[in-house]
C-alpha cells in the first residue's frame, strides 16, 4: 500500500514568527488558532463526572438522550426540524469526521470532492486520504460537465467568517439532488452569528424538510469550550448516517460515555452558550476596532470566531508586522491560494491577552 502524500501541517511553518512574537516584553498574544481558552461550564463538568463509574463499552450510535438533545438543540437554536432519532451520530470531535468522511462514504480514486476556495485544510486532507481529487470552487459553474461525488459547504466559513445566503444554499442542494451528489455542510460555527443569522443546510428554507443527500457536521468545541473533550456529531440523511454508523462500529470510532453525558448537558444549556457568545462578541469588537485603526480592512467576518483582515500586502508580511508587536496570527495562505493577502485573527484568547493585543496596536 502506497503512502498518502499529505501537505505539511501549516502551523509548523510559524515557528520563526512565533519565536519573534514570544520575545515581546509582554509575552506573546496567540491569535493564530481557534482553540477555546474559557472554562468548561460547571454543569458540563458535573455531567462528565456523573457516569465515570460505568465500566462497559459505550454505544457507537450514542445514548438516546444525546441524540434527543442534539435534535432538540438544532430545533430550538437553529430552526431545524424533521431529523429522525436514528439520524444523529456522535463523533470524536469534528476534525476526525471531516478527515474520514470521503473514505467512509465510499469515495476514492476517480471521485471528485469540491471544497471552498478558502477552506479548512482538513477538507483537502480528507479527500487525499480517500484517494480522491479536489476542486476548489465557491460556485457550480466551474464544475462544467463534471459530476462530483461530494460537495463541502462551510457557513459560517473558517477562515473568512462569510455566511452563505439561503438562495445559495438552496441552489447547491437542488443542483446536487438532481445529480445524486452528497452535500456535506460544516456547521461548527453556526451558533456564532454576529451581523447575520446563519442557516443550517438542514433548515426547511434550504432543504424543504427533506434530508436526502445531506449531512451536517456539528461541534461543541467552539460553542461550549469542549475542544479537549472531542465532542461532535453528524446528522442529516438517515441512509447516509446508517452507512457511517455501520463502518464506525467495525472501526471502534466511539465517543467515550462520559463525554456523551457532557454533550447532553452542553446541548441543553442555552444560558452557557449565550454567556460564551457574549465573551466572543466583546473580544471581536475590541480587536476589530484596533485592527481597523491600524489600516486593516476586515472582509466578511459577519460570523464565526475569526476576523479576516488585510492591508493589501503579502500575508507573510502582515504576519511578521504583527509578530514584531508580540501578536501571532495565521496567514491566509494556510486556507488556499486566494488567501495570499489576508490573515486570520482568532477571537480565542483571554480578555487579558486580547486587551494586551489592543494596547500594542493602539500604541
Amino acid at each position: 500500500m502506497s503512502r498518502v502524500a499529505l501537505p505539511d501541517f501549516p502551523w509548523d511553518s510559524l515557528a520563526e514568527v512565533k519565536a519573534t512574537a514570544s520575545a515581546h516584553p509582554g509575552g506573546m498574544v496567540d491569535l493564530s488558532i481557534g482553540t477555546p481558552v474559557d472554562p468548561v461550564p460547571a454543569g458540563i463538568r458535573d455531567a462528565l463526572a456523573s457516569v465515570s463509574e460505568i465500566p462497559g463499552y459505550p454505544t457507537t450510535h450514542g445514548i438516546p438522550a444525546l441524540r434527543a438533545a442534539a435534535i432538540a438543540a438544532l430545533g430550538r437554536r437553529h430552526g431545524v426540524t424533521g431529523i429522525e432519532p436514528d439520524a444523529v451520530l456522535p463523533t470524536i470531535g469534528s476534525k476526525e469526521a471531516v478527515a474520514w468522511l470521503p473514505r467512509l462514504l465510499g469515495f476514492g480514486p476517480g471521485d471528485l470532492v469540491v471544497i471552498p476556495e478558502l477552506a479548512y485544510p482538513t477538507y483537502e486532507v480528507g479527500a487525499l486520504l480517500a484517494g480522491a481529487s479536489i476542486l476548489r470552487s465557491d460556485g457550480l459553474t466551474a464544475l462544467g460537465p463534471q459530476k462530483p461525488a461530494m460537495i463541502w459547504l462551510n457557513s459560517p466559513s473558517n477562515p473568512t467568517g462569510k455566511v452563505l445566503p439561503v438562495e445559495h444554499l438552496r441552489k447547491v442542494v437542488e443542483w446536487a439532488r438532481e445529480r445524486d451528489v452528497v452535500v456535506v455542510s460544516d456547521e461548527c460555527y453556526l451558533a456564532l452569528g454576529w451581523e447575520t443569522s446563519p442557516l443550517s443546510v438542514l433548515h426547511p428554507d434550504v432543504c424543504d424538510g427533506r434530508m436526502d443527500g445531506l449531512i451536517a457536521v456539528h461541534s461543541l468545541s467552539k460553542s461550549a469550550n469542549l475542544a479537549s473533550y472531542r465532542a461532535g456529531f453528524l446528522t442529516g440523511d438517515p441512509k447516509l448516517i446508517a452507512q457511517l454508523l455501520e463502518i464506525r462500529k467495525h472501526a471502534g470510532m466511539i465517543v467515550p460515555r462520559p463525554v456523551q453525558e457532557a454533550m447532553v448537558a452542553a446541548l441543553t444549556d442555552d444560558e452557557a452558550l449565550s454567556a460564551q457568545r457574549e465573551r466572543y462578541a466583546r473580544r471581536r469588537l475590541a480587536l476589530r476596532k484596533a485592527l481597523q485603526d491600524n489600516g486593516f480592512r476586515i472582509d466578511h467576518s459577519e460570523a464565526g470566531l475569526y476576523l479576516w483582515a488585510t492591508r493589501d500586502e503579502e500575508a507573510r508580511t502582515t504576519v511578521g508586522w504583527l509578530a514584531d508587536r508580540g501578536i501571532l496570527v495565521a496567514p491566509g495562505t494556510f486556507y488556499g491560494p486566494k488567501g495570499g493577502k489576508h490573515v486570520r485573527v482568532a477571537l480565542t484568547a483571554t480578555d487579558e491577552r486580547v486587551d494586551a493585543a489592543v494596547e500594542r496596536l493602539t500604541a
